[in-house]
């Protein structure tokens, strides 16, 4: 177990805020965190559990405990002709686990490659990308009940799944630790390549194979999205908006090449990064704080900012983006 008192969490959050954390505690097992939950939390007015800090918004200082899981293991717990189930924990980095899973022949998340993150807090957000979410592939996560301390299993069923939701963001919230997620992947590759121009793009690479859509989908991020290590952001920061297909026509009429995807017979979503284009924000900034010249999407500390700025700065567009379009645009990383 590692023990930090007084320390920074700048290397535990890809916005690269600077702030401090009263006490941080890194455990690498089940039983660790558990002497944690049982011994160390009840000593500090607050608790927090973090994965790899790419979708937390550090406000203040956090005046009490940060716990971090360093489980980083991955096994085969089962497999047939056609599929294989492989365990992943919490703390494993989530582009490690796609790396590993394309290395070893298995499909399913080669198009969530690039994404920033730990397995734990994947499951927690149901992330996706490039028409595919990470709920497509999980058949159970593992979690600690913080109160009781006891192991529960949640199927996929049970984690109640939606559009970058799961009951561990909504009802359950702040009740459960996960440990450890298991993912059914294919060993017949079934591509996903219908997003966009996405089945072009690989093909510029070669055969559609898991190699070259992983290759094209890092190459299309990078292209996109800027390296938290030399610029701090947490990857998109707000949701893109399902709306109603009213609200949606009266838009389109406005902007007929707006783009857009059906939701269903009544909804409709729209890029929240078009929206925030078309209201001037792409490549402005404010203070030490700017939207992405590249990806409206993305909110970026141009150095020194502070949580404060990155909140201000996202709270004038959502201000824009309301006054224009009638939409209110849902941040999508978690203010602490």
């Amino acid at each position: 177990m590692k023990i930090l008192n007084n320390t920074s969490l700048l290397a535990y959050n890809t916005f690269n805020i600077d702030v401090n954390a009263k006490c941080l505690m890194e455990y690498d097992s089940v039983e660790e965190l558990i002497s944690i939950l049982d011994n160390e939390v009840p000593k500090f007015n607050r608790f927090i559990h973090i994965g790899g800090g790419s979708n937390l918004l550090f406000i203040n200082d956090f005046e009490g405990l940060v716990v971090h899981s360093l489980m980083k293991g991955i096994e085969v717990v089962n497999d047939d002709d056609n599929f294989v189930w492989v365990e992943a924990q919490s703390g494993v980095m989530w582009d490690d686990f796609v790396a590993y899973c394309v290395e070893n022949g298995w499909g399913g998340v080669e198009n969530l490659s690039l994404i920033p993150g730990e397995v734990g807090a994947a499951a927690v957000q149901n992330i996706g990308a490039y028409g595919v979410e990470v709920k497509d592939v999980i058949t159970q996560v593992n979690a600690l009940e913080i109160d009781t301390l006891k192991s529960k299993q949640f199927s996929n069923e049970a984690c109640e799944y939606g559009y970058r939701q799961s009951v561990f963001k909504s009802k359950l919230k702040g009740e459960y630790i996960i440990t450890s997620v298991v993912f059914k992947l294919e060993r017949i590759p079934q591509f996903q390549l219908a997003y966009q121009h996405l089945e072009a793009e690989v093909l510029k690479n070669g055969a559609v194979t898991l190699e070259n859509v992983r290759k094209t989908i890092i190459q299309i991020r990078e292209s996109k999205l800027p390296d938290p290590k030399l610029l701090g952001n947490a990857g998109s920061f707000f949701m893109n908006p399902v709306v109603s297909k009213e609200l949606f026509a009266s838009i389109q009429a406005k902007h007929p090449t707006m783009p857009h995807y059906f939701v269903s017979d009544t909804e409709e979503k729209i890029p929240a990064g078009w929206l925030i284009e078309q209201c001037g924000w792409k490549g402005k900034q404010v203070g030490s704080v700017a939207v992405y010249e590249k990806q409206a999407l993305v909110i970026v500390n141009k150095g020194g900012a502070t949580g404060d700025d990155v909140v201000q700065l996202a709270a004038s567009i959502q201000q824009s983006v309301h006054e224009s379009f009638g939409i209110t645009l849902n941040a999508e990383v978690n203010y602490i």
